[in-house]
């Protein structure tokens, strides 16, 4: 039997895998609990309203899969992208040693010949811009001065740099989960080609930097249409597009771009993952999945950025039909 990393390997060259990948398996999250993102300087999470470190403002309504940011005219942080330098302060990166003692000890349990040791970045360059400015800002000044919304992410991803060099130098990670969501459900929130002129050249760089220093393999999380940015996602490094909404036309996208890049999704969190759920429900949505990915460059999976769901079992309950569903496929 094929070990986890083994088996996405098979799947993600077309060779011979044993068996499903399933959802997240061969991911080992011990770098997401950084010192900075528990630095904020008011307590977050489910059921609350805080600040960050940048000064957006976040709520988390009970029931929700997560924050998202409020903008209204006194919560905007950035309202003008041509103060971006004088408004934008960078936030602290440097921390005592001590403080990754925890995210050491996590990354010790990983077995590295199964899974990959994996690190997790977010907001990615494109949520950080609308976070600090709002979604009609950011798309505004996308639009309007393309140059200077470049200028701001690429100081942004610098920062970004800096926070995660600490994070390499303690645990040595070998995968990075790193979220940016690009779109809606049925279409990209810029054109490809307003992307390719202000987010790709910066991403290549972020990511080129993670691959030389480490980071064998790139998951991009966008749970979200995003199959007209997919020769994109290959240009700047992206091993695994993970979040791939049914809307992207899955098997379209493995027969054009299968043995460049992995699709990982195909179950939608907002048809299965509600609060009644089903066995039925699961067992028609992941059988539809699995026969429409098949065995290569595909890993059947809930959208959401992480293992886990909103509603409980229904995580687990995906897992074991994948894993029944192994042994009539393969």
């Amino acid at each position: 039997m094929l070990t986890k990393r083994e088996n996405l390997k098979e799947v993600m060259t077309g060779g011979n895998p044993d068996r499903f990948v399933n959802q997240y398996e061969y991911l080992y999250l011990a770098g997401f609990g950084d010192p900075y993102s528990r630095s904020g300087p008011e307590p977050a999470g489910p059921g609350l309203t805080w600040h960050t470190t940048w000064g957006i403002t976040y709520s988390w309504p009970e029931g929700y899969p997560g924050g998202m940011p409020i903008h209204k005219p006194e919560t905007i942080v950035l309202k003008d992208i041509k103060d971006w330098k004088s408004v934008l302060k960078a936030p602290n990166t440097v921390f005592p040693d001590e403080e990754y003692k925890d995210m050491i000890e996590a990354a010790a349990n990983c077995d590295r010949q199964e899974q990959f040791l994996a690190m997790m970045i977010a907001p990615g360059l494109f949520e950080q811009t609308h976070h600090l400015m709002g979604m009609e800002g950011a798309l505004m000044a996308i639009a309007d001065d393309p140059q200077e919304v470049r200028a701001m992410i690429e100081w942004y991803a610098d920062w970004e740099i800096e926070r995660a060099k600490p994070i390499i130098k303690h645990i040595s990670p070998d995968a990075m989960l790193h979220h940016d969501d690009w779109g809606s459900q049925i279409s990209t929130f810029i054109s490809p080609a307003m992307f390719d002129e202000v987010y790709l050249p910066v991403y290549k760089r972020l990511y080129g930097w993670y691959k030389d220093n480490g980071i064998e393999l790139i998951v991009h999380h966008s749970d979200s249409f995003a199959a007209t940015l997919v020769p994109e996602m290959i240009e700047m490094g992206i091993d695994i597009f993970q979040g791939a909404m049914t809307t992207n036309n899955i098997p379209d996208l493995i027969q054009r771009y299968g043995g460049q890049i992995t699709i990982q999704g195909g179950l939608n969190n907002g048809v299965i993952d509600r609060a009644d759920w089903t066995p039925e429900l699961i067992d028609r949505e992941v059988r539809r999945a699995v026969a429409e990915g098949g065995k290569h460059y595909f890993i059947p999976s809930l959208v959401a950025g992480g293992p886990g769901s909103t509603f409980p079992g229904v995580y687990d309950a995906v897992t074991a039909k994948i894993d029944e569903l192994s042994k009539e496929y393969f």
